[in-house]
């Protein structure tokens, strides 16, 4: 098939079901034997052309342990908050915050009705092809599996270097003589080891067998909870005998402009950070393949861990507003990670330092279960042949794992930790266009619902009934809006030292997506018959 024919079929209706055999071992024939014997996420996969590959164990509490570790709010403001509060003030950031759940909620209800009707590994990727229709769907899909892959990958590096700044600001706390100014290659040096060796530890739990992981997934919630009930308890109590409070005035009156944009767009850009800390939930997605009732369980596990992790979040941000020290203290602190320095101000040398380990732990565990939606994610797209060496990455062990997919995902997680040591900008530059692709992608999902497949998803398990369509719009206007922000730059004038890049990265990625789409054959990627599937399953509930 030629580059133009493969262009033009775009528009083309896609192969029937009955057409395409499969392409590899996970893929299934449609036309295969009796399913009486399997269960209906059995049945309900191998309709969309799929076989039971992985295992098949995790119940509600691991479904929403994915998304709601992975999100990690708690580690979110705090790794954000002085980007936040520098971006119009104490009243920007708080009431950004509130209007973020708003929206957060809708996104995430959005989201959980199309994971409902096609809970599937590599969820994000599936709901922006089929939400894209016969027409668009294909390209949707290969965009946003670049999109998105990129994205979860990049989120698991910069997770790594987080969890580096804070344990080596004891450099500062402790009055070392060693220099944490990210401008010394010596510096840059000991982060990226340290960064590499958190991955190693983090990534290195994904190889767990199932049955164990399952456990992983409580401590991560658990260290959660602990650290949000430390902070909301202990805190308070280290900050009153030490260097006070702020009144309420200045918590929820106080604006700043510390980034030099016109007064709107100041305030504007404090979504900047209160967009990066509620994006991600839908992970439980990714494992929806692992998940039993994955089509009410992955759904449930998508909203209500966007729900509370929102929830947990809002008074932690009062709460540090309240607490913390003003921005002039707080720029001037030399720790890499500046909480390391307030902590050890409240609460003391040694109440700091367990609550840094409670920090480090909690990033650990984040990053450990962001892996897991990583690899699934990765050896989904990887399924359908979409990246390199498919074959390979999409193969799985005798345990029911994508070992492959985890070997990949590990591997660029570190080559993307390797950035830090040319420059500080460079990984920077990769962080700040982590969560740009996953917010497009939300947009892109809602887009193709609200005006291409507006009536699709109504045989699911989890729907929003007559409020879809409505809720699809808003969160399509919502998701724009938001990545307009994080295209901004955040500092004005606007330099190369200050210049935002994940526009530039971002088309790039955008670039790699449409090239795949280019090159390899409709006829090859199983999805053009899923998709029709899943069109006549729509076809036959509607008719019922």
């Amino acid at each position: 098939m030629s580059v133009h024919s493969r262009r033009s079929s775009i528009g083309a209706t896609p192969l029937n079901p009955g057409d395409i055999k499969p392409n590899n071992p996970l893929q299934a024939d449609f036309d295969a034997e009796d399913t009486s014997s399997l269960d209906s996420d059995e049945r309900y996969l191998r309709a969309l052309g799929y076989k039971q590959s992985l295992h098949r164990q995790w119940k509600f509490f691991e479904s929403f342990a994915a998304s709601f570790a992975a999100l990690y709010s708690v580690g979110g403001i705090r790794t954000t908050f002085t980007i936040g509060v520098g971006a119009g003030g104490p009243a920007a950031y708080w009431s950004s915050y509130v209007v973020t759940c708003i929206f957060v909620f809708i996104t995430a209800a959005v989201l959980a009705e199309i994971c409902s009707a096609l809970p599937a590994a590599g969820s994000i990727y599936f709901w922006a092809a089929e939400a894209g229709g016969r027409r668009y769907g294909r390209l949707f899909g290969f965009i946003v599996a670049w999109w998105s892959t990129t994205a979860w990958t990049t989120f698991v590096a910069s997770n790594c270097q987080a969890a580096a700044n804070f344990l080596l600001s004891e450099i500062t706390v402790f009055n070392l003589s060693f220099s944490t100014d990210t401008n010394d290659i010596k510096f840059r040096a000991v982060q990226w080891i340290v960064s590499e060796c958190f991955l190693c530890i983090s990534i290195g739990m994904n190889y767990l067998d199932p049955k164990t992981y399952k456990y992983i997934f409580r401590i991560a919630t658990y260290i959660i909870l602990l650290d949000f009930v430390l902070n909301i308890i202990w805190l308070p109590i280290g900050v009153s005998k030490t260097y006070g409070f702020h009144d309420a005035k200045y918590v929820f009156t106080q604006t700043y402009n510390e980034t030099g944009a016109p007064p709107v767009w100041n305030w504007m850009l404090s979504y900047f950070v209160t967009a990066g800390i509620l994006v991600g939930f839908e992970a439980s997605g990714h494992i929806s393949e692992e998940t039993k009732n994955a089509s009410v369980t992955a759904a449930k596990g998508i909203f209500w861990s966007a729900v509370a992790s929102a929830v947990i979040g809002f008074p932690l941000v009062i709460l540090f507003l309240f607490c913390l020290p003003s921005l002039d203290v707080l720029y001037d602190l030399d720790a890499p990670q500046p909480f390391v320095s307030i902590y050890a101000m409240s609460l003391g040398r040694g109440g700091h330092i367990f609550m840094n380990i409670v920090c480090i732990f909690g990033l650990i565990f984040n990053t450990t279960v962001a892996g897991v939606a990583s690899s699934r994610l990765i050896w989904a797209v990887a399924r359908d042949g979409v990246l390199p060496f498919s074959g390979w990455i999409s193969a799985v062990s005798d345990k029911k794992e994508p070992k492959n997919a985890i070997i990949v995902m590990h591997a660029v997680a570190a080559l993307l930790l390797c950035t830090i040591l040319p420059s500080p900008v460079a990984f920077t530059s990769l962080v700040s266009a982590a969560g740009v692709p996953t917010i497009t992608a939300y947009a892109l999902i809602a887009f193709g619902r609200t005006f291409i497949t507006p009536h699709n998803f109504r045989h699911a398990a989890w729907s929003l009934g007559r409020w879809s369509r409505p809720m699809t719009a808003i969160a399509l206007i919502w998701n724009l809006y938001l990545a307009a922000v994080l295209f901004s730059p955040l500092e004005f004038p606007v330099t190369s030292d200050t210049f935002n890049y994940s526009p530039v990265i971002f088309g790039t990625i955008t670039i790699f997506g449409i090239v795949t789409w280019l090159v390899l054959p409709e006829d090859k990627w199983l999805p053009a018959a899923r998709l029709g599937k899943v069109h006549q399953l729509d076809d036959e509930y509607n008719g019922a």
